[in-house]
């Protein structure tokens, strides 16, 4: 029966999709391909300050960027949103009084910096178009000068020269869906391309002559998939391009240069279930990180090549190692006690300083500076509390689901005092739930200090995050099990999450409420969530979602596109997977509350996806709301809208969540 009604589900989906385009389809991205009309309706509206005023308290708390570091190691620019949109800061020695160098309403953050400690390279965005313009600015503050910022184009830093004057910034402003990469001058203004043709391509490393400072080798990367790369090989002198790794493969790398300019540092998976970190030299392949059951996450050598810097995700938890760029050998680092993450940061171009991010879950994350000549870390940036005492914010307690084919499933359980209920008490009743999916898809849920969850948890409710299958940290099998037309056997696993919660925290025969809410593609959980599962959730809140897998790879940025279809499908290929996958095809199963929420400027998930969503909603006068942001993205990045933003989703899911718990 289920199988029949699936099939006429997909069949009327079909029919909408091809017979009526005009209410079904829609063409464009941006603010301007919406009528005005549109926007003025669905415009969000002020909330009363009993609503607003603890969300701005816990928007207050908040941790300034890493941070970047002068040559001599006498000041640190970094970024902090304290004013509302994210802007750059200076301090003029730890600790100092921050100075605010960049101002206005568009986010603005740091680039790169010159080896001489003269110039920031800044980058601008404008209303979350995340088309952003990259910008000339002296380390003394004072004017920014443009170097480029095109409507439409994204521009982005690559590289500084040593000579401090020349530097490679890369453009998709020939297609839309490739990438230039330029060569500029800061002196002469004057630009020339040094590559082009066809794809994403970005410059993974330059090798530098130690002795003359002169650019040797330059390892070219182009994206092939949403983690699939090839790099190639471009040798200055001879003027010739190699390939080097990755052809017709497939395959995920992050390569690196080491120490010499023909071995190479590579992280993939290729030949574990894990990522390791390899040195590549005569085509081979030498592992020079242990075998674990943990991705590494990241690393980095500097450009001196004296140390490898390399992360380790230990099942959402982020450990930092360092070894010799010559030897191969672990180099100790300072300890950090009770620490959920420690992050790496910048290190400056001589090699001598570098930023390191240390968080729990009791604290916003601190930054420090870790001299490898002294050997001293020294705390620089001290990050704002004011009214809040972060010690009484909740840790997060790694539990697990079963789903139904037998597979674990981690999550991360937030939950007050007040929702440890007695189950000997008779009047004890369990706290509703809301669960949060990650976006990504192949993004994670990690522990560590959470602003949003103890918003939630102050609100009355356990705040749980899920690792689904298709997250990133638990191995390859697991980011893959997603892939394509794989994501109708275990799309499953957001159901699964509910049945398990209205099963296992149950007190006195009451089954908890549930709620679901997530953004980008936790957004397309949640409608995923209320739809096709229509029933597992009582109540959903999708930000930034996906509504129509076809309608959104048809309309993203050109230049995201290539990384969506290897990800969720092909748009014509597997056009049969993505209409059983997409929310619209279930519309006609929703039932419970739904509140969508969306930025007009969205590149990624364009606002069409929740105009068409809601549209369905009111002609089935099913009980929603949606809400567009016209000055924001993919997301919002300003603090008055993100106060907006919470603010609805908490007020909904305590109107539809929190009432008199029945029996079911």
């Amino acid at each position: 029966m289920k199988k029949r009604f699936l099939i006429i589900s997909i069949y009327l989906a079909n029919f909408i999709f091809n017979a009526l385009p005009a209410q079904a389809q829609y063409s464009g991205l941006g603010k301007e391909s919406l009528d005005p009309k549109i926007l003025t309706r669905y415009a969000p509206t002020s909330l009363p300050p009993s609503v607003t005023r603890p969300i701005e308290s816990i928007l207050d708390v908040r941790s300034p960027g890493l941070g970047m570091v002068t040559p001599d190691g006498k000041r640190m620019f970094f970024t902090w949103g304290i004013t509302g949109t994210v802007q750059v800061w200076r301090l003029d020695g730890a600790q100092k009084f921050p100075v605010q160098v960049t101002g206005g309403q568009d986010a603005t953050t740091i680039a790169g910096m010159t080896p001489d400690g003269k110039y920031l390279l800044l980058s601008r965005d404008r209303q979350g178009e995340e088309n952003p313009g990259l910008y000339l600015q002296s380390t003394n503050g004072g004017e920014l000068e443009l170097i480029q910022h095109l409507a439409g184009v994204r521009t982005s830093l690559q590289y500084v020269g040593n000579d401090s004057r020349t530097i490679y910034f890369s453009a998709n402003d020939v297609k839309p869906d490739s990438v230039t990469i330029y060569r500029y001058d800061l002196q002469t203004k004057q630009k020339v391309a040094i590559s082009g043709g066809d794809g994403i391509w970005w410059i993974a490393d330059v090798f530098v002559n130690p002795k003359t400072g002169d650019r040797e080798k330059f390892l070219f990367a182009k994206a092939t998939g949403s983690q699939s790369r090839e790099y190639y090989e471009y040798d200055v002198k001879t003027r010739k391009t190699t390939p080097m790794l990755g052809q017709n493969e497939k395959e995920e790398y992050g390569v690196q240069y080491g120490v010499h300019p023909d071995e190479y540092l590579v992280l993939t998976p290729k030949f574990s279930e894990f990522r390791r970190l390899y040195q590549y030299k005569g085509q081979k392949f030498t592992p020079i990180t242990p075998e674990l059951k943990a991705d590494v996450a990241s690393f980095d050598i500097d450009d001196r090549r004296q140390r490898i810097l390399y992360s380790i995700n230990d099942g959402g938890y982020t450990r930092l190692k360092a070894l010799s760029a010559e030897t191969l050998k672990e180099i100790a680092l300072p300890e950090f006690l009770n620490a959920d993450h420690i992050y790496a940061g910048s290190t400056t171009r001589n090699g001598r300083f570098t930023t390191i991010g240390v968080e729990n879950s009791k604290a916003p994350r601190l930054s420090f500076v870790y001299d490898w000549q002294t050997n001293k870390l020294t705390q620089w940036v001290l990050p704002s509390t004011p009214e809040i005492d972060t010690s009484k914010f909740v840790s997060a307690k790694l539990e697990s689901y079963t789903t139904r084919d037998g597979v674990v499933i981690p999550m991360f359980v937030y939950r007050s005092p007040q929702c440890d209920s007695n189950p000997q008490n008779p009047l004890d009743k369990p706290c509703p739930v809301v669960v949060n999916f990650h976006g990504g898809p192949e993004g994670q849920s990690i522990p560590g200090f959470n602003r949003y969850a103890q918003l939630f948890v102050n609100a009355g409710f356990v705040f749980v995050e899920p690792n689904v299958r298709g997250s990133e940290g638990y191995g390859k099998t697991w980011l893959n099990a997603d892939n394509g037309r794989d994501r109708l056997k275990v799309i499953t696993d957001i159901e699964d999450a509910s049945i398990y919660i209205r099963k296992n925290w149950q007190i006195n025969g009451v089954i908890p409420k549930i709620g679901i809410v997530g953004g980008s593609y936790g957004g397309y959980a949640a409608l995923i969530g209320m739809s096709k599962f229509s029933g597992s959730y009582d109540a959903g809140v999708s930000i930034v979602g996906i509504s129509n897998l076809i309608t959104f790879l048809n309309n993203t940025a050109p230049y995201r596109r290539i990384f969506r279809i290897s990800e969720y499908g092909d748009p014509v290929k597997d056009r049969q997977a993505l209409i059983e996958l997409s929310p619209v095809t279930y519309s006609d199963r929703i039932k419970a509350p739904l509140l969508i929420i969306q930025g007009a400027n969205d590149p990624r998930v364009p606002v069409g996806e929740a105009i068409q969503i809601q549209k369905i909603l009111e002609q089935k006068k099913i009980p929603s709301q949606l809400v567009i942001f016209p000055d924001e993205g993919h997301g919002s990045s300003k603090r008055s809208n993100q106060v907006l933003e919470i603010g609805y989703t908490l007020d909904f899911f305590k109107k539809h969540l929190q009432n008199n718990h029945e029996n079911k």
